[in-house]
């Protein structure tokens, strides 16, 4: 299951891969990776709704 976020390394828009979800202090969610082309360490900000759809998809493919 991969995300995708902005890489700093690369300067564009890539799949992370090796995703950490976690909750903020102020309460929203943090995806935390890493860059598949260049291995720079990437992170995304997201919604209530994408954390969810994220963790009921990372369920179906450990399945």
């Amino acid at each position: 299951m991969a995300l995708e976020g902005r890489c700093m390394g690369c300067r564009k828009n890539r799949e992370m891969r090796d995703v950490n979800l976690s909750k903020t202090k102020r309460g929203t969610f943090m995806a935390k990776g890493t860059c598949t082309k260049c291995g720079t360490k990437m992170a995304r900000i997201l919604s209530v709704t994408q954390a969810e759809e994220f963790k009921k998809k990372q369920k179906e493919v450990s399945k």
